[in-house]
């Protein structure tokens, strides 16, 4: 797993064994070939990861020119491993800051002062219930975490049901890259 792009291009990232369920890199790629396409490049942005994994997905766009990045990780392991590919990326000296959450998205959400994002990802484990995703898609929209101009992407088994965005959310696309469908959204005009 290596970083695409940005200052940090090229750099091989620590994976979880076992702990994690990695978003391939055809997936990355599509998933900030898709982000590019709406905001051109990522100078200036906030971007919250959720669900962070190994971070590849948070430290790809610190690389790439986001201002700001959380990522957000509640498995000791996984944190563990973000450190080191945090550690990792910032040698290259992005112009970003960089911060982990070593918490679970709900207490993150729950307790967390409210930053606006222009760019949300939420990667949950594969059999994590869409029941609690949508709450966690609910509080982001309430609880201040929105710009109105944000895109937020959650990343689904392809070989579940298709993925159907809560209320206050409008669908924008959906991407299948195999075992994975990233559906992307931006807030509803009426919500």
């Amino acid at each position: 797993m290596r970083i695409i792009a940005g200052v940090a291009k090229g750099r091989t990232l620590a994976s979880v064994a076992g702990a994690t369920r990695p978003t391939s890199d055809r997936a990355r790629e599509g998933l900030f070939s898709s982000l590019l396409s709406e905001f051109g490049d990522f100078l200036g942005l906030n971007f919250l990861d959720l669900f962070a994994g190994s971070g590849a997905i948070g430290l790809e766009a610190l690389s790439r020119g986001a201002t700001l990045v959380h990522c957000v990780e509640k498995d000791e392991r996984a944190n563990r491993t973000i450190s080191t590919n945090s550690e990792l990326v910032m040698a290259s000296k992005p112009a970003g800051k960089f911060h982990l959450y070593a918490m679970s998205v709900q207490k993150f959400l729950e307790s967390t002062a409210p930053t606006n994002y222009h760019i949300i990802y939420l990667d949950p484990p594969y059999d994590f219930p869409d029941g609690d995703l949508y709450a966690c898609l609910r509080f982001l929209h309430s609880g201040g975490f929105l710009r109105a101009d944000v895109v937020v992407a959650v990343e689904r088994a392809s070989k579940r049901s298709a993925f159907e965005w809560p209320e206050g959310f409008e669908a924008l696309r959906e991407r299948n890259y195999g075992q994975a469908v990233i559906y992307y959204a931006i807030p509803a005009q009426n919500g």
